[in-house]
């Protein structure tokens, strides 16, 4: 039986993490994403490190902490190599995000050798691919590597132009119409959530849904509506792209909000 235990939103509670795992014994896994989808925000590394120190004399189970977006956070933010001094942490990362290699399906896991044994005997009975292997082996060499940082400093570039254009709209919303509300995800993905607001200024699923299938059906950009998601009303979820689609989105926000005056 899996249990699954929730927290706000936006929120990284150690104390509740630790108080729960001390009354349920049968918990084995706890999974943390950093940074996490849609929410963006890394958890501090330090944080992590406590709540894995805080349990290490009671808690008999394994922290797997998914660092897909990773490469989008600060520098020196993973906790990869921390696995050679906690042996009950497993650090997942992949090569779908800052890579762009998402069709090869590829990732990888950091852990103790005791827990990659296990990992290994249960795994199914196929290797990777040879192709998915050549292409992970060709993006992970220097001059791909070069490449990736080139790329990721333009996305980073272009998520700090987007986020002080959409602050602006924000402030120029006009009272009793629709339109752009707070940034309520973190800064440490290569995305960014953003709240969309009815006339009275309140974050609204229906307002942010319709936007959301315009956008998609008649002006050509595509986001993600994440408003059903805990502690994600009325929001929708950036990708950050180049800076002629920024400019489009942009735009087509822009002709959104004169539509609806």
């Amino acid at each position: 039986m899996i249990q699954t235990t929730y927290a706000p939103s936006h929120s990284y509670l150690p104390s509740q993490i630790v108080s729960t795992l001390k009354l349920d014994a049968s918990i084995k896994l706890l999974l943390l994403a950093s940074p996490g989808n849609p929410t963006g925000k890394l958890i501090s590394p330090s944080s992590v490190l406590d709540l894995l120190t805080q349990t290490r004399s009671f808690w008999n189970g394994v922290l797997v902490l998914d660092e897909a977006y990773i490469d989008f956070a600060l520098p020196n933010s993973s906790l990869c190599t921390a696995v050679t001094d906690y042996p009950n942490l497993v650090v997942l990362q992949t090569l779908s995000k800052a890579f762009g290699l998402a069709g090869i399906r590829l990732g990888f896991a950091f852990a103790a050798s005791e827990i990659a044994y296990y990992l290994n005997c249960i795994k199914a009975p196929y290797n990777i691919s040879s192709p998915a292997s050549a292409l992970g082996t060709r993006a992970l060499s220097p001059d791909s590597l070069a490449i990736l940082k080139h790329t990721v400093t333009n996305i980073l570039h272009q998520r700090d132009f987007i986020v002080s254009v959409l602050q602006e709209e924000k402030k120029a919303r006009r009272h009793g119409l629709p339109g752009i509300g707070d940034i309520i995800g973190g800064l440490d993905a290569n995305f960014v959530l953003i709240q969309i607001v009815n006339g009275e200024g309140e974050a609204d699923n229906i307002v942010s849904e319709t936007l959301y299938t315009t956008l998609a059906e008649t002006m050509g950009v595509v986001v993600l509506f994440r408003g059903n998601e805990r502690g994600c009303k009325g929001a929708l979820r950036i990708t950050i792209g180049t800076e002629e689609e920024m400019k489009t989105l942009l735009l087509r926000l822009q002709e959104w909000q004169n539509s609806l005056t």
